[in-house]
């Protein structure tokens, strides 16, 4: 269970990064007839909140454990 979760986490990080690039081609072009760079913007900042919650309650859950000590 904890495998999938973190696939999960990755493929969610790897559409961020998508999403991120764009928006900047979406920048770069400056088309009014294209949707604006908010739209894929917003979706990074879903997505982020999507990951953030999904880890806390995987945590709370038991699912995934973080490390007791920082080294």
């Amino acid at each position: 269970m904890a495998f999938a979760i973190k696939i999960i986490i990755i493929g969610c990080l790897l559409f961020m990064v998508f999403s991120l690039f764009q928006a900047l081609f979406i920048l770069n072009r400056n088309d009014p007839s294209k949707p604006s760079m908010s739209k894929f913007i917003g979706r990074r900042v879903m997505i982020s909140a999507f990951i953030i919650i999904l880890m806390l309650v995987a945590i709370l859950t038991g699912i995934i454990t973080p490390h007791p000590r920082p080294f």
